[in-house]
């Protein structure tokens, strides 16, 4: 079978599906090729946090632009995609983030024992450095995925891409069944991403890694689960972060530890993850007694890091050839989407996006 296309996109999760979206909204004709089902490689669960706070000021100038076009999205797509429930941090890490926050007009305050009690009653009794931001939430990652996939259903080829080799001016993409002919190719395929990169003349350093976010029921009803990051390290963990279920009758957390992979994608300790996983109950029973202990649901992770940080990112282009990398991209899903549409219309990266830049970079 042959398909053509203006520009092939390589990995229908988040960003692949954003890209496409935004592709097609500027007339272009998209192939999206994804092996899976979409959404359900990096991108699954049922969601992911939303906020503002980085260590890098472009990141978070970036959020506050990601904010205003996630409503937009809400608006065009007819879901809710980010909850109004605000984000929680907490630790020396969010008090150092908060006056960052306010350059960026980002309406963070820092918040006294008595407000963290109100606005996570299930959490322990904590008295440290504490910040709220109100713009922050949990991303509902199953009903923006379904409504961007719906979007582009008709442009998806469900078969695993082999190669891509140059064609002229343009990119020729092979999967097991099909022959593509278009006219760029944006390569955003997570784990797989460095090795097709890497086919096409480009080479990302990207470090591979696996986690785990392990999900446990809220009892009761509530109307409101702010997302919470704990760097405090108070509750005998660090680097905690969790988000609601969109009908808050869960929270899904984990531990930014991850399990070390080859540069083959080969994890040699696997037991490792579930180690993490058991790391995750104990932090449950020590900082949120409010939460049922008993794991509702697991999901394990690819993690996709560049050299200069956990929240680093970055864009390659070498002709035809676009390829996106990093990690913790979900939050800022519409504006990489349309950095990378950017890219392709204009034959060249956005100044921040260059891997020049370190985007991201935590100091």
């Amino acid at each position: 079978m042959s398909v053509t296309s203006d520009v092939a996109v390589i990995g229908a999760g988040i960003i692949g599906l954003s890209t496409a979206y935004q592709l097609s909204r500027q007339g272009y004709s998209v192939t999206v090729y994804e092996a899976g089902r979409p959404g359900y490689g990096q991108s699954a669960g049922q969601s992911r946090i939303f906020r503002h706070a980085h260590d890098d000021p472009r990141l978070i100038r970036l959020a506050v632009r990601a904010r205003d076009q996630w409503h937009g999205w809400s608006d065009d797509l007819g879901v809710t995609t980010v909850s109004d429930d605000g984000a929680l941090a907490l630790g020396e890490t969010a008090g150092r983030r908060l006056p960052l926050l306010r350059e960026a007009g980002v309406a963070a305050e820092a918040i006294d024992a008595d407000a963290v009690a109100e606005l996570l009653p299930m959490l322990g009794a904590y008295e440290g450095t504490a910040v709220f931001d109100p713009g922050g939430g949990s991303i509902d990652t199953r009903a923006v995925i379904s409504a961007l996939a719906s979007r582009v259903a008709d442009s998806i080829v469900g078969e695993q891409v082999i190669a891509t080799h140059r064609d002229g001016d343009g990119i020729v993409v092979r999967t097991p069944t099909t022959r593509g002919g278009h006219g760029s190719v944006v390569i955003c395929a997570g784990r797989g991403t460095a090795a097709l990169a890497r086919g096409a003349g480009i080479a990302v350093p990207v470090r591979l890694g696996a986690h785990v976010r392990v999900s446990f029921s809220v009892p009761g009803e509530t109307s409101r689960l702010p997302t919470l990051q704990d760097g405090s390290g108070h509750f005998g963990a660090t680097g905690v972060y969790a988000a609601a279920y969109p009908d808050r009758s869960g929270y899904g957390l984990g531990l930014s530890d991850h399990v070390d992979a080859n540069d083959d994608g080969a994890i040699v300790d696997g037991a490792r993850l579930g180690e993490l996983a058991d790391a995750a109950v104990e932090y449950v029973g020590s900082a949120l007694p409010g939460l049922d202990p008993t794991p509702r649901e697991i999901v394990h992770c690819w993690v996709t890091t560049l050299p200069w940080g956990d929240d680093g990112m970055a864009i390659w282009r070498d002709g035809p050839v676009v390829v996106m990398a990093g990690h913790n991209l979900f939050k800022h899903a519409p504006v990489i989407g349309e950095a990378l549409t950017q890219t392709v219309i204009n034959a060249a990266v956005p100044h921040d996006f260059r891997p020049d830049q370190l985007l991201g970079a935590a100091g």
